[in-house]
């Protein structure tokens, strides 16, 4: 099995470019820092704090996030995001998230994550396309 324990931290962090913003990944016509790439910065910084204690034959899968998106972050600024594990239940991994920008949090919330076996996972997957 696989040895988490709460407490630990991961980071991740992007210069926000045009492909960043939500006029260019279709969630709004706003030039900022789309919800969406700041939710994929959120799940980096998860994936950061943990998938190097992970056993190769598995992996961690986004199941659940409430976030909230404060703060208009522009082209050009940097954003950042944190995640903190604070709890493990078996497979069930929970998280305090947070994101920032150069000047101000633009979001905060929880993140959970589930444990799973590469090859059982990719097997499930495969027989969905059999059906």
């Amino acid at each position: 099995m696989f040895e988490l324990k709460p407490g630990l931290t991961g980071t991740a962090s992007l210069t926000v470019a045009d492909q960043h913003t939500a006029n260019s990944v279709g969630s709004g016509t706003a030039g900022v820092l789309a919800t969406p790439v700041m939710i994929n910065l959120i799940e980096a910084a998860a994936l950061n704090a943990i998938e190097a204690h992970l056993p190769e034959t598995s992996q961690s899968l986004g199941i659940y996030l409430e976030v909230s998106h404060v703060a208009a972050t522009p082209v050009g600024m940097k954003a950042y995001a944190t995640a903190e594990l604070v709890k493990v239940d078996g497979r069930h991994l929970e998280f305090i998230v947070n994101a920032r920008d150069e000047i101000e949090e633009i979001g905060a919330g929880s993140h959970h994550r589930i444990v799973v076996n590469v090859e059982k996972f990719g097997n499930r997957v495969t027989g969905k396309l059999k059906t």
